[in-house]
Order: structure tokens, then C-alpha cells, then sequence
């Protein structure tokens, strides 16, 4: 259904895209594979909607410009140094694997040697995009797999880039009829000016540029843009391909502070153009010539969802990583790329391949990409299933991994600690300034290694490893505190322990309210609600703020507000007893206490954890007395007498109290603990009256200071 307007033309192709997109997301599919749907069903083989090829190849080639621009601007070398050899190995020997058996098995497909070997490289790439995107939705791109990932897709966009060259180059050349050996000297001097050309201007011209364009965000991201065009044009002009020259732009402009202000704006723009290129794609597809592309497209496929993977584990593993971590990582190359399909379209405009051979690199790229997206998405359960077979590919020691820990042996811990993200963090800096011994557990290595730092035992572990907790030392801890927000992670996480008979204490931490009363209906024993807590907080802080703190006063003097935090040194002391006015001459202008405000203040006042103190001094002053009144004191020795315990009492067959109720007993009374519990055979009496009378054999669950508990238990009454 030809449009005779071309905007009309473009207007039925978006919204046809559009339509295909959401159906897309609802099958959890990347964009690529429905861009190149609508390019099908738009082509001349469906709809024939698709006239103007001229625009739409237009707006398809400013769209990989736009792409190897971004690709250079965000492009980190760092993240490979960091993760050490492991990218550079698993991401050059996986090219060169998957390559060497690409090539052969297109050769014993019966394909020539330069089809052969575009099908070899196209098999090689695998899409950073899709792949950081899938990564990041499921929380990942932190992990140690995610990272080693992001690390070998660099390497391979890094090979993606020198393939490029040389086929736009060497292969324009050769097919000319161009002396091979002249025609490589002269690209190679080309080559080196052009580098010393952008070198020269990083260095003199660009910083000075970007900053003061960066006054206006707009002008910033025009002058990107067309930096990128007239570079891409420029590197046209001296015999490379446009995607090279904007390529060396955004590496030019990712020594600058700006780059990711401008790789922000230019990802949307990236994206919508893109959408061309696939499109222009699908609809130049040659639909004759696929029915006898679809067998070996099916055998190479499989070899990049199954071989690739393999092969990332087997190098992996070789390199002493544990074979959870390599499989995970292996299920991100088992797809080919844009770049892929990039190459390919660049290998038929120069004559080096077939529409054939087109065909069959596209048909391989839906897919693949189209499985390796569930792959991915169900890595979890997935392993589970494979785990057994695949000890095959881990070394005894997996030595790489174990190196990131700390724990040697299997120590006594108050708390073993999962997750160390930004609330795990605050949470362990709390609970170490409390004197409580920790153990982190955390799939993150940068993580690890900063309170690996500050001296705490540390653990790399991932909670969705089915087999995380064989290296734990559980059973010699009192706590286990989740601070992973996920609710199936955690109820899974509690039915473990729960399987395992872990005897100690769960803290799980909610996203929500219904999150808070699944984990408290499965069990846990305390349940974390730092949104809704911090929430409440912030709305407390606020509201008593805005009660008592002056809109505005002209006087030499500042105003402030300071929360008691539980273990402060000032909690439980009177007004009188805090010497804040002698060492910060700051003093308590009143105090806000659940909801309430309390202005006349007398000296013997208690303050309490929780209180909100006004105070009024000089901005110094004010520093100091926070400081002065949140500092955390010591934690009190196990021995201590004054601190609260509970503790099981049994009464004894010949016991004097059995057959009295709890108001005869006089248990506060008598001895300065109260019975909160009784535990009966099987039965618990949570709340029991003062008319329930005791049982011999009865286990009184009792609360009260360490010393009244020990002499109850020593008590001859009992």
C-alpha cells in the first residue's frame, strides 16, 4: 500500500513500529528484533508500504554514526583494566574460538571464503546494548559476571571497530584492483594523520571548546552531533567509512566532563534512528532466497546460543572462576549484534557478499538475539538445572573468586550481613560503631573490597546461587539480615534457612507494606522498611521543623535541629546532665517527642532516643553540639548487669510455683523480671493473663536486667 507523500510514508512506518514495539515489551523481546519485523511486514514482501529507501538509508547510516559516536564516547578502558585479565582473555579468545569454528562450519555448509569469513566475524559480536540493558533490569550489571561481561563486550566492540576498517578500506581497495601492499601503506599513513589530526585537537582545541559551549546544553549536544557527522564525513573523504570517523569522535570527546551529559541527551536520538537501519533492513531482505538459508541458519544459531557460552566457561573456569559465575557471564555472547548486521550490510554495499549470505546473517541475529534474551532472563532456574553437568568447567579451587574473600575459617558472627549496596552500607557502618562482629556477603567486588578496607570479614557470594550458603557460616551466627529488597529473593532466602534448621534470628528488608506482612506471615523475625521509615521520618523531621524552628531572624545567631540517635551518649541523661552550653555554648531551645513539643524545659528532663532537640548558638556551636550530642557510646561488655536479656526458666517437677497462677507467682515483684511467654509441649502462650496458672515442666520465656534473670534461674523456688 504505497503512500504518494513521503511523510505519510514515514508517519505509517512509526506507527507500525510503534505498534510492534509494545507487543514487543510484552514478550520481553529487545526492540531490534520488532524494528526489523516492522522492516519486513513494511517492505515489499508484506504491506509495500516502504518507496522512499533513499531517506530512509539517510537516516539509517546518521544512526550508526550516531551509535559507534556513543559507543566511543562511553567507551572504558578502565573497566577492563579493572577486571582484571579475564576480560581481555575471555573476550579476545572468544573471537578467536568462535571465529575459527564459525568459519569452518560455513565452510562445510559450502560457502565460499570471503562469505565464509564475513559469517565467521558476524558470529563473533555479540550486542553491549541489549546486553547492559537486560543486566541492569535484573539488578546484575554490579555483579562479578556482570561486570567481567561489560568488560569482554568491550574487547569485542573494540574487534567490531577494527573490522569495520579494514573492510571499508582494505576491501574497497582490493576490490578495485589496487595494489594490496600500496594500498595498505597508504591507508596506514591515512590512518596515523588522521589519529594525529583528533589527537592534536583533544589536546589544544576540544576542552576549551566543550566548556564554554556547555554554558547551553542544546548548543552542547548540536556541536556533538555534528562533530560526529563532520568527522564521520571527513573519514569518508580520506577512504574510511563515516562509522570510523565518528567512531574517533566520541573517543575525542570522552576525555572531557561533558561526555556524559551529551551521551545522556544523544541516546534517545541513537535509538530513533536506529530504528531505520533495521527497518531499511527488514525491508530489503530478499525473501527468495531465505527458504534455503533456513537449515543453516537454524546450525548457526545453535552454535552461538550453545558454543558460545561453552566457550566463555571453558575459559573462564580454566582461569579459576567458579562455574556459576562463568555461565552467567557465557549466557551474554549467546546472541549476535547490530554490529553484527552492520558489518554484514557493509560487506554487500562494497560487493564482498550476497543478498544470500545477507539474509542468513540476519535470519541468525533475530534468533538468537529473539532465545538469548529468555536465556538470559531465566538464568536463575536455569542453572539450577545445569549446575550438576557444569562442575566439568570449574577448577578445584576456583581460586579468582575465593581471592576476593576474607573469611578463612568459619568464625562465631553477631550478624551475617547480605547485600552491602547503599542501605547494607549504612546499616553495617551502625551496627560496627555498636561493637557487633559482621560478616558482608555481597556479589559486588568494588563493594567487598571497601570494607574489606575498613577491616571487616567479607564474602563474595551471590543470594541467588543456590549453593551461596555452603560457604556461609551460618549455624555459627546469631543474625542473618537481608538488605535485598526483592521479595521472592527473601522468601526464598527464609525458607532456606528454614530448611537448613538454622536456629538464630532473620531480618529481611521490604520494599512496601504487603512485602513487610508477606515476610512477617513467612516468619521473619524483624522486617526492615527503610522507604517507609525513612519516609515517616523525613515527614516528622519536617513537620516539627516547620513548627518550631523561626521562618527567618536577623541575628547573629543559627538555628538547628539534631535527631538523638539510639546508642547516644546523651540518651536516658537530663538537660542538667548535658554539657552543651559549657563546651559549645549551643543550648536546647525545646524538644519535639512523638508528635508533641516541649518548650519549657527543666533541668531534670530526660532525653530519649528519638527526641528532636531545637537548639540555638552560634553556626560553630551548632556543628559542634551535633557532634557533641550523637556521639555513639561504647557498647557494654557481655557481662553487663544493666543491659535487658531473655532467657527460658523451667519450672521443675517439684517446683513451689506450679499450680500458682502468674499474679500469685509475683514475678516483678519477687524478682525484677516479667514472663512475656510460656512455651507448653508443642503450645506457645504468646500473651499469657495473670490468671494462667502454671504447669510443672512449664518453660517461662522471662525479660528483665541480666542480673535479675540469673538469680531467678539460681532461685530455689524454681
Amino acid at each position: 500500500m504505497p503512500f504518494a507523500d513521503t511523510f505519510l510514508e514515514i508517519a505509517a512506518i512509526l506507527s507500525l513500529a510503534t505498534v510492534l514495539g509494545v507487543l514487543g515489551q510484552k514478550l520481553r523481546q529487545p526492540l531490534i528484533i520488532m524494528f526489523l519485523a516492522a522492516g519486513i511486514l513494511a517492505g515489499p514482501a508484506a504491506l509495500g508500504i516502504i518507496q522512499s529507501y533513499e531517506q530512509i538509508d539517510l537516516l539509517a547510516h546518521i544512526g550508526i554514526a550516531l551509535l559507534l559516536f556513543i559507543v566511543g564516547l562511553k567507551l572504558d578502558l578502565n573497566l577492563i583494566r579493572t577486571t582484571g585479565p579475564v576480560a581481555l582473555a575471555t573476550g579476545l579468545g572468544q573471537i578467536l574460538f568462535t571465529s575459527a569454528i564459525g568459519f569452518g562450519i560455513a565452510i562445510a555448509l559450502g560457502m565460499d571464503l570471503i562469505g565464509a569469513a564475513y559469517v565467521a566475524v558476524a558470529l563473533t559480536f555479540s550486542s553491549t546494548i541489549i546486553i547492559v540493558k537486560l543486566l541492569s533490569d535484573k539488578k546484575e550489571i554490579d555483579a562479578l559476571h556482570g561486570q567481567i561481561a561489560v568488560g569482554f563486550l568491550i574487547v569485542q566492540d573494540i574487534a567490531a571497530i577494527l573490522a569495520l576498517v579494514l573492510l571499508t578500506t582494505f576491501g574497497t581497495q582490493v576490490a578495485e584492483g589496487a595494489s594490496v601492499l600500496w594500498s595498505s601503506l597508504f591507508i596506514v599513513f591515512k590512518g596515523l594523520a588522521l589519529l594525529a589530526a583528533v589527537g592534536l585537537l583533544m589536546k589544544f582545541v576540544l576542552p576549551g571548546l566543550t566548556r564554554r559551549l556547555a554554558h547551553s546544553q542544546e548548543i552542547l549536544t548540536l556541536f556533538a552531533i555534528a562533530w560526529a557527522v563532520c568527522l564521520g564525513a571527513g573519514s569518508e573523504l580520506l577512504g574510511f567509512s563515516k562509522e570510523v570517523g565518528a567512531f574517533l569522535a566520541g573517543i575525542s570527546l570522552a576525555s572531557t566532563g561533558f561526555r556524559d551529559a551529551i551521551g545522556a541527551r544523544l541516546t534517545t536520538l541513537r535509538d530513533f534512528l536506529l530504528l531505520f537501519f533495521f527497518i531499511d533492513l527488514g525491508a530489503r531482505l530478499d525473501w527468495s532466497t531465505v527458504g534455503a538459508q533456513v537449515i543453516p541458519a537454524i546450525l548457526l544459531s545453535l552454535f552461538v546460543l550453545i558454543g558460545n557460552p561453552l566457550i566463555v566457561l571453558a575459559i573462564m573456569g580454566f582461569m579459576g572462576y567458579r562455574r556459576r559465575t562463568s555461565f552467567l557471564a557465557g549466557l551474554t555472547v549467546a546472541q549476535i549484534s547490530e554490529f553484527s548486521l552492520i558489518v554484514a550490510a557493509l560487506g554487500l554495499s562494497i560487493g564482498h557478499i550476497t543478498a544470500e549470505t545477507m539474509g542468513l546473517i540476519t535470519l541468525v541475529g533475530v534468533a538468537t538475539i529473539f532465545a538469548s534474551t529468555y536465556l538470559i532472563l531465566y538464568s536463575g532456574p536455569l542453572y539450577e538445572r545445569l549446575s550438576g553437568p557444569l562442575k566439568v568447567f570449574e577448577r578445584r579451587n576456583p581460586h579468582r573468586e575465593t581471592a576476593i574473600d576474607t573469611l578463612q575459617a568459619a568464625p562465631a558472627v553477631d550478624v551475617i550481613l547480605l547485600g552491602l549496596g547503599n542501605y547494607g552500607s549504612s546499616l553495617a557502618a551502625y551496627l560496627l560503631g555498636r561493637r557487633k562482629t559482621l560478616l558482608g556477603v555481597d556479589f559486588d567486588p568494588s563493594a567487598l573490597d571497601k570494607w574489606r578496607k575498613r577491616g571487616m570479614t567479607v564474602l563474595y557470594a551471590d543470594i541467588m546461587d543456590p549453593e551461596f550458603h555452603d560457604h556461609l557460616p551460618i549455624l555459627q551466627s546469631r543474625w542473618v539480615v537481608s538488605t535485598i529488597r526483592s521479595p521472592a529473593i527473601n522468601l526464598s532466602l527464609l525458607e532456606r534457612l528454614q530448611a537448613m534448621g538454622y536456629g538464630g534470628k532473620i531480618a529481611l528488608t521490604a520494599g512496601d507494606e504487603e512485602d513487610a506482612a508477606r515476610f512477617d506471615k513467612a516468619g521473619a523475625h524483624v522486617t526492615f522498611r527503610p522507604f517507609i521509615d525513612a519516609a515517616e521520618q523525613a515527614a516528622d523531621a519536617l513537620t516539627h521543623a516547620m513548627d518550631v524552628l523561626p521562618e527567618k531572624v536577623d541575628w547573629p545567631i543559627a538555628f538547628g535541629e539534631v535527631r538523638v540517635r539510639t546508642g547516644s551518649t546523651v540518651a536516658g541523661q537530663t538537660v542538667r546532665d548535658i554539657p552543651l552550653r559549657a563546651e559549645t555554648g549551643v543550648s536546647i531551645l525545646a524538644i519535639s517527642r512523638a508528635g508533641r513539643v516541649h518548650y519549657d524545659l527543666q533541668p531534670d528532663f530526660r532525653i530519649y532516643p528519638g527526641d528532636r532537640l531545637v537548639i540555638m548558638g552560634p553556626a560553630e556551636g551548632l556543628r559542634r553540639a551535633e557532634t557533641l550530642l550523637n556521639q555513639t557510646q561504647k557498647a557494654e561488655g557481655r557481662d553487663s548487669t544493666d543491659r535487658f536479656v531473655t532467657s527460658e526458666i523451667r519450672i521443675s517437677d517439684d517446683s513451689l510455683l506450679a499450680g500458682q497462677t502468674l499474679a500469685e507467682a509475683h514475678f516483678r515483684q519477687k524478682h525484677g523480671v516479667t514472663v512475656v511467654g510460656i512455651r507448653r509441649g508443642k503450645e506457645k502462650i504468646t500473651t499469657p493473663a495473670p490468671t494462667e496458672q502454671l504447669v510443672r515442666g512449664d518453660c517461662l520465656i522471662v525479660i528483665g536486667n541480666k542480673q535479675a534473670v540469673e538469680a531467678l534461674n539460681q532461685s530455689q523456688a524454681l
